[in-house]
């Protein structure tokens, strides 16, 4: 025989609602994710030149960061604005798979009215006992890292020559088209002699 108390019944119809208003949420979400979905299609030119926007200045700050090296920081401006229409294809793809489902979930946040920093998150940490390096092994590793940056130093200075010769090339090529034409011309004419 089981004990009914009067405080667990009202439970099963706060549950209920509780769930019926979860249910709704739910639906409510879904119905925003598809009017996002429809915006994005409906604004694809507008969000195009967003994205054209947001690459121009992060390429710009990337490579800023990155390459302090002048004549390569250009360059790498150069490639990057080369690489835009490729980037913004990509980007489109992305942001329409994506970006619908993220802002709604981050409107779901903002309309639940809970600070995500108030809730606990639960992190698991592994931890392990940390083994110091034997001076030997100290002096390896500097010496494999001198190396490996005397090694980049190498390949950015081949890179930019293999990349000078390639631009003066291309531009030699451009100004004077009949010039390969002429001289294989006088080779014949010298040869035919």
């Amino acid at each position: 025989m089981a004990i009914v108390t009067r405080n667990s019944l009202p439970k099963p119809v706060v549950a209920s609602e509780k769930l019926a208003q979860q249910r709704l949420m739910a639906e409510r979400m879904k119905d925003v994710k598809l009017l996002l979905l429809n915006l994005a299609n409906s604004e694809e030119a507008t969000i195009k030149l967003i994205i054209d926007c947001l690459y121009d200045i992060g390429s710009v700050n990337l490579i800023n960061k990155k390459l302090r090296f002048r004549p390569l920081n250009r360059t790498m401006k150069l490639i990057a604005q080369m690489s835009k229409p490729v980037f913004r294809i990509i980007a489109w793809y992305w942001f329409q798979k994506n970006c619908p489902q993220l802002i709604a979930n981050w409107l779901q946040v903002q309309v639940a009215f809970e600070d995500p920093t108030d809730i606990p998150k639960k992190i698991a940490i592994e931890t392990s006992e940390i083994q110091a390096y034997s001076s030997l092994q100290v002096e390896n590793m500097s010496q494999e890292i001198k190396y490996l940056r005397h090694q980049v130093k190498w390949l950015t200075g081949i890179c930019i020559v293999a990349l000078s010769a390639l631009g003066v090339t291309v531009a030699a090529l451009s100004r004077s088209p009949e010039a390969p034409l002429q001289s294989r011309q006088q080779i014949q004419s010298i040869m035919g002699r």
